[in-house]
């Protein structure tokens, strides 16, 4: 390993592996693919020798280490979990969130005492809850522990509006915060710019309705499509954007979950909203001018992520 910053991506499943991959391409820093053996013995080591086989012609020089043990983790950035269980056929939505809490501990208790100075970005579900648990886990501070779930929710958003106004997607500015559930999430309209024009200027209410609505069941509507898995191409490349807004200090403006501390009248819970993002993590937390509606729905995210949370054994 090279004396560049490193990233460790915890999972190697479809999301994991292509995010090393895509953020192998940036050629900003090292990376570590850490996985179980016991789960798939040899699965972490042949992706990441794949991926760094891809560099004589994607022209990248970062390193693709698979890991075994978490000592092989140590010093690290930032670390990405993805690890968690998927539902399955007559567990309740209690029994997963159990599962999933306690595979959260297990993966970060020791990734953070390997890396202690590291910003650990949450990619497991449920996303909001499981942060909780991540930053317990840790005993990180607020700025150290993120989940991405803004990030995928708002490129569905801005690909479904820029389709609907028949425009290139980068001049589509418009996020969405709250949860990341298909019930809690909030895409903001009211605050949507489509090159500098409010989004009502373009479009009818109805179609409004009905990308907000598309936005909402985005995640459900790719997993009917596959049939045998989810998405994992999208989350990976919006993840790879926060891990480089913070190895690269960028300070951008991008939406994520994080420990709201008074933020829309909600306090010590996480939830999605604008931070900055740069080196240690969030820099800064704003509170986003939205409608009233908007502002109700954020704030009754917030209560269904605390009654999960109330919910962990």
């Amino acid at each position: 390993m090279s004396a560049r910053k490193k990233v460790t991506i915890a999972g190697a499943g479809n999301t994991g592996g292509e995010m090393a991959q895509r953020l192998a391409e940036k050629n900003i820093c090292d990376i570590v693919l850490k996985d179980e053996p016991s789960i798939v013995e040899t699965l972490h080591h042949g992706k990441a020798l794949d991926s760094a086989q891809s560099g004589a012609w994607a022209g990248f020089e970062s390193e693709i280490i698979p890991a075994d043990s978490w000592e092989e983790t140590a010093g690290s950035d930032v670390i990405v979990v993805t690890a968690g269980a998927a539902r399955k056929p007559g567990m309740s939505r209690e029994d997963l969130l159990n599962i999933n809490a306690k595979i959260m501990r297990l993966v970060v208790e020791p990734a953070a005492k390997a890396s202690p100075d590291a910003t650990l970005i949450v990619f497991a579900n449920p996303m909001d809850v499981l942060c909780h648990i991540a930053k317990d886990a840790s005993g990180f501070a607020r700025e150290r522990v993120i989940g991405q779930g803004g990030m995928l929710d708002t490129a569905r958003y801005r690909t479904f509006v820029s389709r609907e106004a028949g425009v290139s997607i980068r001049d589509v500015h418009g996020y969405v915060l709250g949860g990341h559930t298909d019930t809690t999430m909030v895409p903001i309209v009211s605050n949507t710019m489509i090159g500098g024009m409010p989004i009502a200027s373009l479009l009818s209410q109805d179609k409004i309705d009905a990308l907000v609505e598309r936005t909402m069941k985005g995640g459900a509507e790719i997993v009917g499509l596959m049939k045998t898995g989810s998405a994992f191409q999208a989350p990976a490349t919006a993840t790879m954007e926060m891990v480089e807004s913070i190895i690269l200090d960028q300070g951008r403006l991008i939406p994520c979950s994080v420990l709201l501390d008074g933020e829309y009248g909600i306090q010590n819970t996480f939830c999605g909203t604008i931070v900055k993002l740069g080196d240690g993590g969030i820099q800064q937390v704003y509170e986003v001018q939205v409608s009233d509606d908007e502002k109700a729905r954020i704030k009754a995210a917030a209560d269904a992520t605390e009654e999960l949370v109330g919910l962990i054994e």
